[in-house]
């Protein structure tokens, strides 16, 4: 530790607790500076989590012997100027849905338990050759198939802003590893939601990529025609470093701002029925916009209704397909509200499945239309802040109506074919959600980067 760290703390335990809330982007200036050994950086937050309280209810297993070793060859590369991206030598966490060579994968169920893969999912695998550090799995709703991040059968991580309430899901120990400060970064999936509404009710920018930007190979599918991968971040800048690291586009964020840009605020379904502290918050970001150059205009669009009645059959039927004689040769083994969600997948016709994407796909083309000359479509991320774990356990018609709510917004990208991303408004658990059509990341993440900016 040299002088730019002097700043941080009169000691290294202290320096390094600093450390571990910075945005994964400063570590990763910070290491190639010669300022942070990397193999300090992971071993204080592999301590981190063992001495939190809440470590394994945010980690399903660690990887301390792989992390260490990522760690030393990131330190020898930095050392003589050969580091191989910019987060070369920083620790992220990956759900636990990712296979990890010689690391078990088990998706949040007791179906895969002691599953351990042979190799690396095809995203850890260009995430590794880029040099960052894998520290675990986290846990995760079960076959990541719940907005809340609520898992009887395994853990249920805490949301950072209330002990007491669920965490979002269904990367529910993405998001918690990063907002408890440990994990500098975290890699999710979503195929509903399950990267934003963690990342919202935790403070995080979280970014759902468009369906096959990024590869799928080595990770455990919930519905293939829906799935994604993302990252959960601290800042919109560390978003767009992860997203290249996995195999995205590279985003070009330098000197965005909102002057000019022309933004719709989506009338239909997304802003009905917000808590009052969900709708306060988005009205004040709204005017950070307009104060920063932004026009911001209402517009509705009722085909969305349709797509929305569409999404069991297309969902279900999906998850079904992969899970379904798995779940039937021992449906106890499954938390019941998830089995309640998937089985009616198993009843559908496949002539009506194949309709419903047939008209899901001529309302995607007219939603884009109507959708296109702005920069942005906007709304709240989730409408609702985190629920109590407790009552979601206990009352069974609560947690329906809640996960429904959960997975409210954040489905308009899904079931669009588009790519979103959450910023936080400021106020705890609350965000400004962006979407774009697909495959129009680097526009997405240079906006968001403008907003980010515009709020402060």
């Amino acid at each position: 530790m040299r002088h730019r760290l002097a700043s941080f703390a009169p000691n290294k335990e202290t320096c390094m607790d600093n450390l571990r809330k910075l945005p994964a982007t400063e570590l990763g200036r910070l290491i190639g500076a010669g300022e942070v050994d990397p193999v300090e950086l992971t071993q204080a937050y592999l301590d981190a989590i063992a001495a939190s309280e809440f470590g394994t209810r945010i980690y399903a297993r660690l990887a301390p012997e792989r992390a260490l070793s990522e760690a030393k060859a990131a330190a020898k590369r930095a050392k003589v100027g050969q580091r191989l991206s910019a987060l070369d030598g920083v620790p992220v966490s990956w759900k636990d849905l990712f296979d990890t060579a010689g690391t078990a994968t088990e998706a949040g169920t007791l179906y895969m338990e002691g599953r351990v893969p042979d190799e690396d999912a095809a995203v850890l695998k260009r995430a590794t050759a880029l040099g960052l550090v894998c520290l675990g799995k986290t846990h995760m709703t079960e076959i990541a198939f719940s907005g809340l991040g609520l898992n009887p059968k395994t853990e249920t991580p805490p949301c950072v802003n209330d002990h007491d309430a669920v965490a979002g899901g269904s990367s529910s120990g993405a998001a918690t590893s990063v907002a408890f400060g440990l994990a500098a970064a975290a890699v999710g999936s979503d195929t509903g939601g399950s990267v934003r509404t963690p990342s919202v009710w935790n403070d995080l920018v979280g970014l759902k990529t468009t369906h096959g930007l990024l590869s799928l190979d080595g990770v455990v599918p919930l519905c293939k025609t829906f799935d994604t991968v993302g990252p959960l971040c601290r800042t919109v800048e560390d978003t767009a470093a992860m997203l290249h690291a996995l195999g995205g586009p590279q985003a070009d964020l330098g000197g965005a701002d909102l002057r000019g840009a022309r933004f719709a605020v989506l009338d239909t379904i997304v802003m009905d029925d917000l808590e009052a502290s969900v709708a306060g918050a988005f009205d004040a970001a709204v005017k950070a916009l307009e104060a920063a150059g932004a026009t911001v205009e209402r517009i509705s669009f009722p085909r969305l209704t349709e797509a929305y009645d569409m999404a069991g059959i297309l969902y279900t039927s999906d998850a079904y397909s992969y899970w379904g004689k798995t779940i039937e040769a021992a449906p106890e083994k499954m938390f019941h509200q998830i089995l309640k969600r998937i089985r009616p997948g198993g009843d559908f016709l496949a002539a009506d499945y194949i309709a419903a994407w047939e008209r899901l796909g001529e309302i995607r083309n007219a939603y884009h239309a109507a959708m296109a000359g702005y920069d942005a479509v906007i709304m709240p991320t989730v409408p609702m802040l985190p629920p109590n774990a407790k009552r979601l356990e206990d009352d069974s018609d609560y947690f329906v109506a809640e996960n429904l709510r959960a997975l409210r917004n954040t489905r308009v990208a899904n079931l669009m074919g588009g790519c979103a991303l959450t910023i936080p408004t400021g106020a705890p658990s609350t965000g400004i959600m962006l979407n774009l059509p697909p495959m129009q990341e680097g526009k997405l993440l240079r906006v968001g980067a403008a907003v980010e900016k515009a709020l402060g």
